[in-house]
């Protein structure tokens, strides 16, 4: 294994663990997980961390960023209009699947240096 594959290794490994954080902290506060990691298939396809339903049935989109300091703008700033579109575009595919579409939401949980915010409708369609 080389320097990269390491790197690369415990960035996935943070990833997850900021996800298993996120998952753990919506739970306890009500919210039911349905998917985690949906993806589109094909290439170009987004992806979304997670998608849970609260208690008043909305269903929840969630993007999990986690960054291990403020530094270049920290977590928040790293979700884009690109990425934004990424996840839009996997929340309408997944939408589609369903007979009804239920109210929607797309929030972001930020894992930083310890510390976890979770923004509601951080953003929308």
């Amino acid at each position: 294994m080389n320097a990269f594959q390491k790197t690369e290794a415990s960035t996935k490994q943070r990833g997850d663990a900021a996800e298993d954080q996120a998952l753990a902290f919506l739970q306890a506060r009500g919210l039911q997980l349905l998917v985690r990691n949906y993806r589109t298939p094909g290439r170009g396809g987004g992806e979304i961390d997670l998608i849970v339903r609260d208690p008043e049935g909305t269903l929840v989109f969630v993007e999990v960023r986690s960054r291990a300091n403020a530094r270049h703008g920290g977590a928040l700033a790293s979700i884009g209009v690109q990425k934004q579109r990424r996840i839009l575009l996997a929340a309408r595919f997944y939408l589609h699947r369903l007979r009804t579409w239920p109210p929607c939401r797309f929030d972001v949980v930020v894992v930083e240096a310890g510390q976890l915010q979770w923004i509601q409708a951080a953003f929308s369609a």
